[in-house]
């Protein structure tokens, strides 16, 4: 089943700054091929239920791996069964209406 989810992994117990572990957590999702695009506030990922749900589940072991004690995660996820939709799809509907 194809998903897409957005993604907000918030290493806690690290200190104010966070970008060292959110790098870690991107360069597992682009090690994993999945297409993903970094907000300011977290990652889009979409592709294959398991592939990205994987991929969740290997940041948060990494960065207890890195010596991060708590990783609290927020999910987003979306599935449809009437087509395949890409994030781009998305952002391109809401575009066109504004035209």
């Amino acid at each position: 089943m194809h998903v897409m989810i957005d993604l907000c992994v918030v290493p806690i117990g690290v200190g104010t700054s966070v970008s060292r572990e959110v790098a870690e957590c991107q360069r597992i999702i682009e090690a994993a091929g999945l297409a993903s695009q970094l907000h300011p506030y977290g990652t889009v990922i979409e592709g294959d239920w398991d592939a990205v749900m994987a991929v969740v589940k290997r940041c948060h072991e990494r960065l207890h791996e890195l010596g991060v004690p708590r990783v609290f995660t927020t999910l987003k996820a979306g599935t449809r069964t009437d087509r395949v939709q890409h994030m781009q799809d998305k952002v391109d509907s809401v575009l066109e209406k504004l035209k």
